[in-house]
């Protein structure tokens, strides 16, 4: 338990730094996301490859990895939106903070998890943070935003059950980027953007390189914690980067309206800590 709380606390902050530096993008956010994410493929395409060769990998792994692989192309759709045309400081927010909620709801119901009473307290007072902060939401923002969160949910359940049916190796998140990467990169191509994606790579490929691996680091340990401890712990634990959020849009964005959605954010951030200490 120890492991997984730790490596989930270094995958927040990982998390939320590559995050803020796509929010700060100029230009076609979805590139910029993409961008980070085919890297990121590229990188894990070779470690796939040799790991299989090597030591085999199980048939769920490779089916759970495309699962989630088309669940990150709505993902990185609507996330890039949420980050066009909302805050940092409510987007982000709403979306970790709702995803790491409807993943601890799904780990219960699909995967056999545990929820006891203060991980269901847990829960509600991370909604009521979400509450407090969509107050300052646009309609759209706010949509685009639990759309984020609702896909979020999702492929944590699907990467979950990738991780443990590969219990005891790292293998698994080699092919969870590598789906994600496939799948927006065909998106891309299909929706006639070639020209975008070869000029986005060209003039951001140092920062999509470094994206790229801090997101695969990020998820990297995420999806060795999931193997030592419940979905809802895990991910409740990596969502604690909404604070952080909270602070990068005030003190970095010039975002308004500081106190209250900091405020909001420290709600949602207690809520995930009475979910670890109802463990």
């Amino acid at each position: 338990m120890l492991l997984a709380t730790l490596l989930s606390l270094a995958a927040a902050v990982i998390h939320a730094g590559w995050n803020f530096v796509a929010k700060r993008a100029e230009g076609d956010r979805y590139m910029v996301l993409w961008a980070q994410f085919f890297m990121a493929g590229v990188v894990c395409l070779p470690l796939a490859i040799g790991n299989h060769v090597l030591f085999g990998m199980p048939g769920r792994a490779y089916l759970f990895a495309t699962l989630s692989g088309l669940v990150h192309l709505p993902y990185l759709l609507l996330l890039a939106k949420a980050y066009t045309i909302g805050d940092f400081s409510v987007s982000y927010p709403i979306a970790r903070g709702g995803g790491a909620a409807l993943a601890a709801i799904g780990g219960v119901l699909f995967l056999s998890d545990h929820l006891n009473g203060w991980e269901a307290l847990g829960i509600a007072t991370v909604v009521a943070g979400l509450c407090l902060l969509a107050v300052g939401a646009t309609g759209l923002n706010l949509v685009v935003a639990l759309g984020v969160a609702a896909t979020i949910g999702t492929y944590s359940l699907f990467d979950a059950a990738g991780s443990r049916a590969t219990r005891g190796t790292v293998a698994y998140i080699f092919l969870s980027m590598i789906g994600g990467a496939v799948f927006n990169t065909a998106w891309g191509l299909a929706s006639g953007r070639r020209h975008d994606m070869t000029a986005t790579l060209r003039r951001r490929w140092p920062q999509a390189v470094g994206a790229g691996f801090a997101a695969t680091a990020t998820y990297g340990m995420v999806n060795v914690a999931w193997q030592y401890a419940s979905v809802g712990y895990v991910t409740a634990l990596r969502e604690s980067s909404v604070v952080l959020a909270a602070l990068a849009g005030w003190r970095y964005l010039g975002e308004g309206d500081h106190r209250r959605r900091i405020t909001a954010a420290g709600v949602v951030f207690c809520g995930l800590l009475v979910l670890v200490i109802g463990r």
